[in-house]
């Protein structure tokens, strides 16, 4: 009997926090957040010589004092920029799923940020600089839509494959709330692998706040298989971390290791191969969510909360 009477509290509890975080999901979904998503690489892309007066007064800081009209002008006419654009326009003829995540997004930031202000939302192209594909700051965005184009995409050809696998359009919006979760974050240092862990764990609790619309995998970037590798050892990716006392190491080589992008984690073990890269994010992420429910703080005082804290407390242990 005293078995069931705890299944019963269990489920009343879980039915409670559900109902709960779908009313609040019910609250965010009336937030105003209206925007429209200027296409700077289609205008571009349909430009005349004459008609750069106008782009650079309609969009004067995507031109630099520095870089005289000229330059422009061969880059209007330039034949493989036309290429690019050519295949930016194909891929994203229609940007209406990418604005319906854009505007979840911004909803979920104005309720827990009260003085979260919509920005203005630019498209653009960077010549597949697939390290700044977004941009965000206080009342701007910009997105290289040359970076989306699908992960097979002939322009990425001399890309790496675990890189090239999240330049799709799917990705725009968890890259945006990453870059978000970045203007947040704050935290004294990252000396240890514990410190890294908690930094991007907490960037990656952010998403499942701000776009909880987003599942596990897309989150982080990984595919179904490589998130359900990650929960199956789980439990053995923490026992290597303690017998090996990585958590407190400061070798500049374990970011390396277990951080940052790269095709598998290196434990150097036969394993491997098999596995994604960025196990120590998936763990410090595992870390964060576990203090939350612990603790019960909000999404912003987490951010500025200091990782030892965040570890000490969250009292974290391994799925089995």
């Amino acid at each position: 009997m005293q078995i069931k009477f705890y299944i019963l509290l269990l489920l009343a509890i879980t039915f409670i926090s559900c109902n709960e975080d779908s009313k609040i999901e019910q609250e965010i979904a009336n937030i105003e957040a209206d925007f429209t998503v200027e296409r700077f690489d289609k205008a571009f892309f349909e430009a005349k010589p004459q008609d750069l007066t106008q782009l650079k007064s309609t969009y004067p800081f995507l031109f630099s004092k520095h870089v005289p009209d000229s330059i422009w002008v061969r880059r209007i006419n330039d034949t493989l920029q036309d290429q690019l654009l050519s295949e930016v326009q194909q891929e994203f003829t229609d940007f209406k799923s990418t604005k319906n995540e854009l505007k979840k997004l911004f909803q979920h930031l104005k309720y827990y940020d009260k003085t979260f202000s919509t920005p203005r939302v630019i498209t653009l192209t960077n010549d597949v600089a697939y390290r700044d594909k977004t941009i965000v700051n206080d009342s701007l965005i910009l997105i290289a839509l040359d970076n989306y184009l699908g992960r097979d995409h002939e322009f990425y050809q001399n890309i790496s494959m675990y890189i090239a696998a999240n330049m799709r359009k799917s990705r725009i919006v968890a890259d945006i709330a990453e870059d978000y979760g970045k203007k947040y974050m704050f935290q004294n240092q990252r000396k240890t692998l514990l410190d890294e862990m908690i930094y991007f764990g907490k960037l990656l609790y952010f998403k499942d706040i701000v776009i909880p619309f987003k599942t596990d995998a897309e989150k982080m970037g990984y595919t179904q298989d490589q998130l359900k590798w990650a929960e199956a050892n789980e439990s053995a990716i923490w026992s290597y971390f303690i017998e090996k006392e990585l958590l407190y190491s400061t070798d500049p080589k374990l970011p390396n290791r277990f951080i940052a992008d790269a095709p598998f984690s290196k434990f150097y073990l036969e394993l491997d191969n098999e596995s994604p890269g960025r196990l120590g994010q998936y763990l410090g992420w595992q870390i964060v969510k576990a203090y939350a429910e612990v603790s019960g703080d909000d999404i912003l005082k987490i951010m500025q909360t200091e990782s030892e804290e965040i570890f000490r407390k969250s009292k974290f242990k391994p799925k089995k």
